[in-house]
């Protein structure tokens, strides 16, 4: 991981204070007397930063000395004022003027291709280069959040505004912290203080704070510097303006389609150095918009850091609107330059300066990557970011870990303050509390301690607020959990939310009383009983289960015994949702769950032998028994209309019941990430989502011993993988292929069965099931190969339109396949709007069967990668 990645993962806590009362404030202001809230206030002498309030106020302290600072503000002029701090606090009010940008004499050239392009094709060559500039650093951040819910549905205001919530209450944090960086991915925190009233909602900057500009992305969003940046961008020139001896240029940064994941604003670049200086961008992210804006400044002359941070989120979720204000200030830069890069490097376009291009390619001709860099003062674009891609790769290399993309480590030790009295805080913090925040501060201190004093003053209250609640008698119908002891407990869980209807049991529930305790190695043990009941058949069928978890975290398994009578579906997949099928068999009379009964015995045994291989087995002795329809009910008569019998229709065979019979079963199966990449956070691995294919083996075996009826042998492989392609398109694939080896005695339930959907609902992964398909019409037990292609586009039809990308819908199409002797070649062929309301998806499906049209649909689910949304 780069430094500038490492560098924004800071902004997660902040600052130590300075302790002395001595310094400088005052208050930052427009031409106007309007005050610029967030201005940065850098003081040069020692690489410390900090910005002004919301309201333009601001303080530093500072230990008595000479000091030069520099006030700034995006779009104005840079104040620069020399301070002797003696004692107490000087007061400085000063006004910015705007800026006035020049207009260089710009050569027109054929094609009149603006000059921000040449800056960008420089400043985008040298991206990478400034990643690496850094072997280490250590810096002090100061963060503060604060956020307010601005309105709410109708329905719900009374109730919200009881709770002490309104447009005036705000949840706030602030966090201090110490950090200490190394090349090329590790950097250890240390939480100096931490402070937070009200909840943030998980609303946060997330993955924006851990992310850098000189990064090809930001927040999966393509950054204006990435060598991608000209598909998705297009650049103008606005003026120069020059600044500590520094040329600084203005380009305009506009989206060539608007939309979710791509920035539009301003950013700034340093002349000759193609650093940045400051920018100040929008972007969308599943329609909720996020303004940031950053500072940076020269540390020793050496390099260009970020010394403060903005971020304004702002969005709505049915019905609620919000809008968070995060802050960062970095201060106390100790840098240390990578010496490999300590270099000056003059970047040429190849495009404009062909001649010198051409040039300086026939001079560094056969040199190593290094010698390139280092004998050669002048080098071309493509060359100085395939120079430093190839001296990544040396790198990478030569770590112990490459498949670490960063180790991040977070300590909050004993010596942390947490919530601290606001002398504290006082002290510690570097830019003042608006007059908002203040009020903020005090009423939710007077809201936590007034419910402190009621829960402590109401025993019953007390009894609603936690786990361990007292007997009831309405407890084995409503449910309970009662703690046995430190690390035990009783649960009760309440049969009235499993109550469901088919057609073979009527109406049913199961009841589940179980006990679990944990134990200090972290291993958690777990046994009851679970009874269902069935009142169309009159029948109690009972069972018990023991199961263990065990193992260190990243190795975990699990182990499980069961014993007893139950029913299933006859597809082990359960693709039909018992309350979906509840809703469609009482309504409109209409069931498709299709339940068998067994007597069994089974154990079965999962376990990750590492981040990369999980693998799980298990061996079942069952006396199984096909069922019949027992109930017709439904709430409203549908004349003429029939529920279909229990035994499904079945293309391979016209028998899909069968007679007692005893089955003695094995499973193993197993999944493989050969190339998986990480995040390490306090000792622990993250996975990478989608950084590698996923191949999976699967073996079943029907075992013909022990008085057992069946005898077959079944073998699947598969493999899986998500990917981006062309612009902003996700691609996901999965395919299987099978084929039962051998199937001398075989009955339906040991068929193998694909994911199907037969309602309006599709309950199941969107990117691994049938739409259209029968549960069980194309069941086989011959050979058999499922292909599914999902693909997810930013802008294809509706999304065409702005209006629709802003609000964060992205258009799917997909295509399914099924390939059996009997299945004809099925094929759906499927569009789809997602994230509407940023949680659902409405598609439209055309299925078919050797190229002839046969059925249509439309189907109604959760958003595709619905994990995307908490990716921020």
């Amino acid at each position: 991981m780069r430094y500038f990645y490492s560098l924004s993962l800071l902004l997660l806590v902040s600052f130590t204070a300075l302790a002395q009362n001595t310094g400088i404030k005052g208050k930052v202001l427009g031409e106007n007397n309007e005050p610029l809230p967030f201005a940065t206030i850098f003081i040069r002498n020692i690489n410390t930063g900090t910005t002004s309030n919301v309201e333009g106020d601001y303080e530093v302290r500072l230990a008595p000395g000479k000091y030069d600072v520099v006030f700034q503000y995006i779009g104005y002029e840079s104040n620069v004022h020399f301070f002797e701090v003696t004692t107490g606090f000087e007061t400085y009010n000063l006004t910015l003027k705007p800026r006035i940008f020049l207009l260089k004499e710009v050569e027109v050239r054929s094609g009149k291709e603006d000059p921000a392009y040449t800056i960008m094709r420089k400043a985008i060559g040298k991206a990478s280069f400034h990643a690496n500039q850094l072997d280490a650093y250590d810096a002090k951040v100061y963060m503060k959040g604060s956020g307010r819910l601005l309105d709410s549905p109708f329905f719900l205001r009374n109730k919200i505004a009881e709770e002490g919530i309104d447009s005036t209450t705000a949840f706030t944090s602030e966090s201090v912290s110490e950090l200490h960086y190394e090349r090329p991915s590790t950097y250890s925190q240390k939480v100096v203080a931490v402070f937070s009233q009200g909840e943030d909602n998980g609303t946060g900057p997330g993955e924006f704070l851990t992310a850098s500009f000189y990064e090809p992305k930001v927040v999966d969003a393509i950054s204006p510097l990435s060598p991608k940046a000209f598909a998705y961008y297009r650049f103008t020139y606005d003026g120069y303006f020059r600044e500590g001896g520094y040329v600084i240029n203005k380009i305009l940064v506009t989206p060539r389609s608007k939309g979710d994941d791509i920035f539009e604003g301003t950013i700034y670049i340093v002349d000759d150095l193609w650093s940045i200086h400051s920018l100040d961008f929008t972007m969308y992210k599943l329609g909720i918009k996020f303004n940031i804006e950053q500072v940076y400044n020269p540390i020793e002359d050496k390099a260009w850091l970020p010394v403060s941070h903005k971020f304004v989120i702002n969005g709505s979720f049915f019905g609620f609107d919000f809008q968070y204000n995060y802050l960062a200030t970095l201060s106390e830069y100790k840098i240390t330059l990578n010496p490999d890069l300590d270099i000056p490097v003059t970047v040429i376009d190849e495009k404009i300066d062909k001649e010198v291009a051409a040039e300086v390619k026939q001079k560094t001709k056969g040199q190593e990557t290094l010698e390139k860099l280092a004998q050669n003062k002048e080098v071309t674009r493509k060359d100085l970011r395939k120079l430093v891609k190839e001296y990544e790769k040396e790198e990478m290399e030569d770590l112990e870990f490459p498949e670490i993309v960063s180790n991040i480590s977070i300590k909050r030790d004993s010596t942390t303050s947490y919530n601290n009295d606001s002398t504290f805080w006082t002290s510690m913090r570097p830019v003042p509390l608006t007059a908002y925040e203040i009020r903020g501060y005090t009423k939710i201190d007077s809201l936590d301690k007034a419910e402190e004093a009621e829960y402590k003053s109401d025993t019953t209250k007390k009894g609603k607020n936690r786990r361990d609640r007292k007997v009831r008698v309405t407890d084995p119908i409503l449910g309970n959990s009662y703690k046995l002891g430190e690390k035990s407990r009783l649960n009760i869980e309440s049969p009235l939310e499993t109550i469901g209807f088919n057609t073979v049991e009527g109406f049913n529930f199961f009841y589940d009383i179980n006990y679990s305790r944990r134990f200090e190695n972290g291993n958690k043990l777990q046994f009851g009983p679970m009874l269902r009941y069935s009142f169309a058949r009159e029948k109690l069928l009972p069972k018990g289960y023991v199961d263990f978890q065990y193992g260190e975290n990243g190795t975990r398994g699990s182990a499980r015994l069961e014993a007893g009578s139950y029913v299933q579906q006859l597809s082990a997949l359960e693709p039909i949702h018992p309350y979906i099928n509840t809703a469609y068999a009482l309504l409109f009379k209409e069931s498709y769950l299709k339940l068998y009964e067994k007597d069994f015995v089974r154990y079965q045994n999962e376990k990750r032998y590492s981040d990369k291989f999980f693998a799980k087995a298990g061996l079942e002795y069952a006396q199984r028994r096909s069922l019949a329809n027992n109930s017709d009910f439904t709430f409203f008569k549908h004349p003429g209309k029939e529920f279909t019998a229990n035994n499904p229709l079945n293309a391979n065979t016209d028998i899909t019941g069968f007679f007692e019979h005893q089955a003695l079963t094995f499973n193993i199966s197993g999944e493989y990430k050969p190339w998986l990449k990480y995040r390490m956070k306090n000792g622990s691995k993250e996975e990478i989502r989608k950084s590698t294919p996923t191949f999976t083996l699967e073996y079943r075996k029907g075992m013909p011993w022990a008085e057992s009826d069946v005898n077959y042998d079944l073998l699947d492989v598969g493999v899986k993988h998500s990917f981006e392609w062309g612009i902003r398109s996700k691609l996901d694939v999965r395919v299987n292929a099978g084929k039962f080896l051998n199937d001398k005695a075989i009955y339906f339930p040991d068929f193998k069965h694909f994911p199907g959907n037969q309602t309006l609902f599709a309950t199941l992964d969107p990117v691994e099931n049938f739409r259209l398909l029968d549960y069980y019409y194309y069941s086989t037990n011959d050979e058999y190969v499922t292909a599914f292609v999902h693909n997810q586009w930013r802008k294809l039809v509706v999304t065409q339109m702005a209006f629709v990308r802003m609000m964060g819908i992205k258009e799917n199409m997909f295509i399914n396949y099924l390939g059996t002797p009997n299945s004809n070649n099925y094929t759906e062929v499927g569009y789809g709007l997602d994230y509407i309301m940023r949680v659902f998806r409405l598609e439209a499906i055309a299925a078919f069967e050797d190229g002839q049209y046969k059925n249509f649909g439309v189907r109604i689910g959760i958003a595709t990668n619905l994990e995307d949304l908490f990716d921020f």
